[in-house]
């Protein structure tokens, strides 16, 4: 009996499908309605249903009762095949066309793993890993300049005046210990009471300070240029507290003057103090940055597009990021698929709005990673401490896991390992030397790290010679003792 009745149903699915796809297509709104009222009768009364859409001769009545009691029963196959939402085998024509939306890509997040492979290379940069050795000694060089009261005697103080300062300026040993490390920096002589040590700057050291306050001078425009474009990372409030920007201020190459008056420092209009929670102060941005192109914001990576003609500005234009990969890492054809769709994502300047985006996507991915690129262009080193970063988490959109980013992207960063702590360096800076702009003070560090490296000799130097001296104090006193008993031999005999 289903076989009879089975070339009616036939016909009566092709009439519907013919039906619904003229309302694909865009058809009249009555021929949409007659389609739905065609598909109605279908479901009540298929015998009518039928002598309505075909002109050949419908089944009898028996047949038509038939059908109708198979198609309104849930269980029977016959309605299964007809009105399933899976595709139908029978009759590959029937079902309904997928929305629009269906098609619509989608970019989500891919779980990626990348095993971390060490660089000699990047391990040996000695303006990175010496700088963090650097740090307090800067510090300790400064509170000399700021507190000695005789300038002509190379700023000398007695140690009192800084043996209890010592985890105010980043030293973790004895403050008279440490100075002693470095020779080449600090010299100790006694006071002029009691015999205490005081310790004055080297000259060298001097001549450093010098050198180093011009560059704060002639390149104050820089430097402040360096801090707008960090705040201007922060989003729609252009703000960031001070206590962040002091935790940066090694990286930035802030001065001391600008935290005693931040706004008397940058003598530009454009900062101003406002106060935030917990009766923190912040430093934020009351009009646009006027280095701008087209009224657009420029990163490091566009303008080296734009130089390079693979760039004009577009909104969802592809920039690609530059990957220097380390000798020896191998990825998987699984990971270069990823990486060459990834590097075909429109590029998300870390200076516009990012509210759209989806955080689980590798758009918002393209973002992060690019905000990280720009914002290890600003600093001195093209490097950072990892830990410092986590702070501006908050601040400046990145996800609470935003270390994987640099796990991910081992073409572009180096995590180094010495030191006891984990460093994030950017490694198109010191693989491509025209492609960032240096900092003006990374010559000036250079100087003083060059200079530290003195204080190595000359300790050597200092525990040789005493090795020399105990040595020949020691054949002295052997000879003395041979002659005395040879002395007393040629007395007894």
């Amino acid at each position: 009996m289903l076989l009879s009745v089975l070339p009616s149903i036939w016909i009566m699915g092709f009439s519907v499908r013919e039906e619904y796809l003229k309302l694909a297509v865009g058809e009249r709104d009555k021929q949409a309605t007659s389609a739905s009222r065609l598909m109605e009768k279908v479901i009540e009364d298929p015998a009518t249903a039928a002598n309505t859409s075909t002109t050949s001769s419908g089944p009898d009545q028996h047949q038509s009762a038939m059908v109708s009691k198979l198609m309104r029963n849930p269980n029977t196959l016959l309605r299964k095949l007809l009105f399933s939402s899976s595709p139908n085998l029978i009759f590959p024509l029937w079902h309904h066309p997928s929305p629009p939306s269906s098609y619509t890509r989608i970019q989500t997040y891919v779980e990626v793993y990348m095993k971390w492979k060490k660089d000699p290379y990047f391990d040996s940069i000695d303006s990175i890993h010496k700088s963090l050795e650097l740090k307090p000694i800067i510090s300790l060089k400064n509170f000399f300049i700021s507190s000695s009261p005789a300038p002509e005697d190379n700023y000398c103080i007695p140690i009192s005046a800084v043996s209890k300062k010592g985890s105010d300026l980043g030293v973790s040993i004895k403050v008279a210990r440490f100075l002693r490390n470095y020779p080449s920096f600090f010299e100790e002589f006694e006071g002029p009471l009691y015999r205490l040590p005081w310790f004055k700057l080297t000259q060298k050291a001097i001549e450093l300070d010098k050198e180093e306050r011009m560059v704060y001078e002639e390149f104050r425009g820089d430097i402040v240029g360096r801090l707008k474009k960090l705040i201007l990372m922060s989003g729609t409030r252009k703000m960031l507290p001070l206590k962040v920007i002091k935790g940066l201020r090694w990286y930035l190459g802030l001065p001391d003057e600008f935290f005693m008056d931040p706004l008397d420092y940058v003598g530009d209009r454009s900062f101003q103090i406002e106060d935030i929670e917990d009766g923190l102060k912040g430093l934020a941005i009351s009009q646009e940055y006027d280095d701008r192109k087209g009224g657009k914001i420029l990163s490091m990576m566009q303008k080296n597009a734009m130089s390079k003609g693979v760039y004009s500005g577009g909104a969802d234009e592809a920039i690609a990021f530059p990957l220097f990969p380390s000798k020896g890492l191998r990825l998987k054809q699984k990971i270069k698929d990823w990486l060459d769709e990834f590097q075909r994502l429109p590029y998300v300047s870390p200076y516009d709005d990012f509210s759209c985006l989806n955080p689980d996507s590798d758009m918002s991915e393209k973002r992060v990673v690019g905000l990280l690129h720009e914002l290890l262009c600003l600093f001195v080193e093209h490097a950072a401490e990892r830990k410092f970063l986590f702070c501006l988490r908050k601040y400046l959109g990145l996800p609470q896991k935003v270390h994987k980013a640099f796990e991910r992207h081992p073409q572009m960063f180096y995590l180094s390992l010495k030191n006891k702590t984990c460093t994030a360096i950017l490694k198109e800076a010191y693989r491509d030397d025209l492609a960032i702009d240096p900092h003006p003070l990374a010559k000036v560090r250079k100087e003083y790290i060059a200079l530290m490296k003195e204080s190595v000799v000359m300790l050597r130097n200092k525990r040789m010679n005493s090795c020399r001296a105990f040595r020949r104090e020691n054949v002295c006193s052997k000879d003395l003792c041979s002659a005395e008993d040879e002395r007393s031999q040629l007395a007894e005999a």
